[in-house]
């Protein structure tokens, strides 16, 4: 998909449009569910060289307190501190920023500041979207100048609204030190997301909004909370019931970023977000479920390249279900204000809210959209890498060990209640890949595809076996298959010489043969046939 950005030409909106926009301008405006302060004091550093360098330090020290890092020549007497400076580095945000550098022979220093005016030709922190407080403006002189004069706003308190939710309890990063699903990690341009074990911690200071992470997110472990979900749905299913109630067809939803608004269109409804990246395929697809006829996402021409390459993969996939479905398309753009992307889509509307649960509203939209299918297939496939799917197994190989259970962040995998017994629940499963990774006997492979099935709801055996019973007390433990198999491999290893026979025991029964004097006569019972 070639993406480009397209300047709205200026047309008036039919009626429909604009009840629908109507309809929107009456919904109260989203309300920050937390906030997220920050306070400076203005102390600020400037990085640079040469004469410019000095020449912004002295006019920012008119008004705030300064300290200069010089990277070449002597340093000149100033009344603020001035360093020579080597091997600069730099962490942190607006009120935070944490300062070290080694100053020619001299041992390593640091220093904490509340702002920083970068400039070097290669700025210190290099992510796409840069820290509040960080101004990193480039060789332009004029670029300089209004870098240093933004710095002089920012002296006292500020807040922004914290524009994410994280359930941990969701969360496929990882299980016992595997790495599962990095996708939040890798998308995100300001920095702000790392995992911590198997779990991911989000800075706030760091986070910027625009919702990429809550995007690519196969789980709903990061949602989007301003607005939330369940806020953003009640506004798109108002504005195309104003405008279908207007006597419009076939309206194209258009998202985009609040900072630049397109020009009004005939059938196309414009819905702004803080940034164009923080809607995905549970959005869409329910638009298309309310009688939208296409969904199309403006770009402002400043998006990170992950988060295009993220929002093509994520229109590829739902285009992908559509066309499984049957309906003729095609029903996505990116980059255009969407006015000839019209597809076909259930005539009857749906009544669904938009969940909290991401899983939970693309359940709602897809049953919605396939109940008024022409073709109801069983099953869509799709590509590597979709959050949907079942698992092959290799029963042959599986030992029912259940390492796949404890790994399975979604509970997709499940045990037998009192059976060795591997369940599995395909609407529960995210691709993720913890349960392959996990298998000791690489029995398990991805199976990347959209099922309909009416059986996705509920456990399927994949695989079962009899138990094995332990040969001193009776008690089941473990299976026969996993027991065969572990004898298999340590049949003649040096340390199980002679003491095979006590790993078809239970545990506690191993301990009291280990301790039994071993001239002990032992009465073993029998079970019956």
């Amino acid at each position: 998909m070639n993406i480009a950005y397209f300047p709205v030409a200026q047309t008036s909106p039919d009626a429909a449009t604009q009840a629908a926009l109507a309809a929107l301008a009456a919904l109260p405006a989203a309300q920050a569910q937390d906030a997220v302060t920050y306070r400076s004091a203005g102390n600020t550093v400037v990085i640079g060289a040469g004469p410019e360098a000095l020449a912004l330090a002295d006019y920012l020290a008119r008004a705030l307190p300064v300290t200069l890092l010089l990277r070449d020549g002597a340093v000149p007497e100033r009344t603020y501190p001035v360093f020579a400076a080597e091997r600069i580095a730099l962490t942190g945000w607006l009120g935070a920023f944490a300062v070290r550098w080694q100053g020619g022979a001299d041992e390593a220093r640091s220093a904490a500041f509340d702002l920083v005016l970068d400039l070097g030709g290669q700025p210190l922190i290099g992510t796409h979207q840069a820290p509040h407080g960080y101004h990193a403006p480039g060789p332009d002189p004029a670029a300089r100048q209004a870098a240093a004069d933004a710095l002089l706003d920012l002296v006292g308190d500020f807040e922004k609204p914290k524009y994410f939710a994280y359930k941990e309890r969701l969360c496929a990063h990882g299980r016992n030190t595997l790495t599962g699903c990095n996708a939040c990690v890798e998308i995100c341009s300001a920095g702000a997301i790392a995992g911590a074990g198997d779990r991911i911690e989000v800075n706030p200071y760091l986070c910027a909004g625009c919702g990429a992470c809550t995007t690519v997110c196969p789980t709903g472990a990061l949602s989007y909370a301003y607005p939330t979900a369940t806020q953003l749905g009640r506004r798109l299913k108002a504005a195309l019931q104003a405008y279908r109630g207007a006597g419009g067809t076939a309206p194209v939803i258009l998202f985009h970023d609040a900072a630049t608004p397109p020009a009004a269109a005939p059938g196309v409804i414009p819905l702004a977000l803080h940034h164009s990246a923080a809607t995905g395929i549970d959005v869409w697809l329910s638009a298309l479920a309310y009688g939208a006829a296409g969904v199309a996402v403006l770009l402002a021409g400043t998006e990170a390249p992950q988060y295009l390459a993220a929002l093509e993969r994520q229109m590829a996939l739902a285009q992908a279900i559509m066309d499984g479905l049957g309906y003729a398309g095609p029903h996505f753009t990116l980059g255009d204000t969407g006015r000839h992307v019209r597809g076909e889509v259930p005539l009857e509307p749906a009544t669904f809210d938009i969940a909290a649960n991401k899983r939970d509203t693309l359940e709602y939209a897809l049953d919605h959209l396939h109940r008024h299918a022409d073709a109801q297939p069983q099953t869509v496939a799709l590509a590597a890498g979709a959050p949907f799917g079942a698992i092959a197994l290799n029963t042959a190989a599986c030992s029912l060990c259940m390492a796949c259970v404890g790994a399975c962040p979604a509970s997709a995998l499940q045990g037998g209640d009192t059976l060795p017994q591997l369940r599995f629940v395909e609407k529960n499963c995210v691709q993720c890949g913890l349960c392959a990774n996990t298998c000791p006997e690489q029995a398990i492979r991805l199976v990347p595809r959209m099922s309909f099935k009416a059986t996705r709801n509920t456990p399927f055996v994949l695989h079962g076996s009899q138990p094995f019973h332990c040969i001193r007390c009776d008690k089941p433990f473990g299976t026969v298959q996993m027991i065969e198999t572990m004898l298999a491999r340590l049949a003649g290893h040096a340390a199980f010489a002679g003491n095979l026979e006590r790993m078809k025991m239970c545990g506690d029964c191993r301990v009291v043969d280990m301790m039994a004097p071993q001239d002990e006569m032992r009465v073993i019972p029998l079970r019956r046939g």
